[in-house]
């Protein structure tokens, strides 16, 4: 059995080194845990040590699936509840975790909680699997004492928000086959059926109709120049993906997304019920309304409704309430608007922000719903289209040979 050389810190926070026996190194990590003790680095006999350098490089980069985090953050409010300590917590949850990167991730923390971070602190090393709000959440719980409840709410969002994306991708992914399968049928058609036919047609000498000669212009195009499509398709993708990076290119994209026939209403109301629902609890946890939009103009999702935010902290900060700056976006409809002015004056804006999120929440789910029926028209005018093209490009033709082979 392979035999792996490791660091590792004891229960009384010294630091030891030694052997273990393992087949790989998860287990090795298992195995030393087990024995209460935190590994720094462990690594095979005779290969470059690994896991100290984690957070630095591959947490820094590396991203775990939403199943994971909900997993991970139930197991975590179950054994707090029941009173486990946090350090015995965290080393149960490594063991338990499956996902290398989460695993590695809670090995660090558990070491930086030793050496007296917080939890928050210690999580905020890796953005990639905790996010602000997440992060913001946990140090408002630590604040107020109440991070089991935390933990709930935080349950609740992840969870809605992951149910909401798979929603919206179920009901795109139809659409999208459709038009994948549709452009795959018109180069089929163009590079491999259409020449057939226009060389009958050629030869016999007849004038050919306009369908026939733009189907012929295309394929001889498609044909003739194929690696200058494919090139300029490269570049801009290429250039849009780095465009999309920067913060004007994500504002102009999420800007146009907002803006989309039939998907960007389900994009504005999916937004808005985010908003809704991460402010109610930002505010039930205990955070401060600054604090709370700065979280939200990273969590939202959209760059767009995020810079509205960040003009929305500056008229807070001139003494302005949150209701008044809202009616100068043009994101924010009038209902959510009204219902923030009545939750700020009498006092229950968290019970008006959550009853915007069911509003909102409802509203998403029958948009989804409709969103397959309202693209289904769509998707029949592109085929008949296509159809309707290639038939007279092909038939016409056809048509006027069937005529002149009758007077012959």
């Amino acid at each position: 059995m392979p035999k792996f050389s490791y660091k590792a810190i004891n229960e009384n926070g010294n630091k030891i080194s030694g052997v273990v026996d393992a087949a790989t190194i998860e287990e090795a990590t298992s195995l030393l845990v087990a024995r209460g003790l935190i590994p720094e680095k462990i690594n095979a006999q005779g290969e470059v040590s690994s896991g100290g350098a984690f957070s630095g490089l591959t947490a820094l980069f590396s991203k775990i699936k939403v199943n994971d985090l909900i997993i991970f953050t139930k197991q975590f409010r179950s054994m707090m509840s029941a009173g486990v300590p946090i350090i015995r917590l965290l080393q149960v949850l490594e063991v338990q975790t499956e996902n290398r990167v989460l695993k590695r991730a809670i090995a660090e923390i558990v070491v930086d909680i030793r050496q007296g971070s917080t939890l928050s602190e210690a999580m905020q090393k890796f953005p990639n699997i905790f996010s602000p709000l997440y992060c913001a959440m946990i140090r408002a719980g630590e604040m107020s004492g109440s991070i089991i409840s935390v933990l709930d709410r935080l349950i609740y969002i992840i969870e809605h928000e992951h149910k909401v994306k798979s929603d919206i991708k179920s009901a795109l992914r139809y659409p999208v086959i459709v038009v994948i399968a549709l452009s795959i049928a018109f180069i089929i058609l163009l590079t491999v059926v259409v020449p057939q036919f226009v060389s009958l047609f050629s030869r016999s000498g007849l004038t050919l109709p306009w369908p026939t000669q733009i189907a012929v212009m295309l394929h001889k195009f498609l044909v003739n120049y194929w690696y200058i499509i494919l090139g300029f398709i490269i570049i801009v993708v290429a250039a849009l993906a780095a465009y999309f990076k920067t913060p004007q290119g994500r504002f102009v994209r999420d800007s146009f997304y907002l803006e989309i026939p039939i998907l960007g209403p389900v994009f504005k109301k999916a937004a808005l019920s985010r908003f809704a629902s991460i402010f109610a609890i930002l505010q039930t946890s205990g955070v401060p309304v600054m604090q709370s939009l700065t979280i939200l103009s990273e969590t939202i999702g959209n760059e767009a409704i995020a810079r509205a935010f960040e003009h929305l902290r500056e008229r807070i900060e001139e003494g302005e309430g949150i209701s008044a700056p809202l009616k100068s976006s043009r994101y924010f409809t009038p209902m959510v608007v009204d219902m923030i002015a009545i939750g700020e004056e009498s006092g229950n804006l968290d019970e008006m922000l959550r009853e915007i999120t069911k509003h909102y929440d409802d509203e998403v789910e029958y948009a989804v719903k409709g969103l397959s029926d309202a693209i289904g028209p769509i998707l029949i005018v592109a085929l008949a289209a296509v159809v309707g093209f290639f038939a007279l490009a092909i038939f016409m033709p056809m048509w006027d040979l069937t005529k002149l082979a009758t007077k012959h």
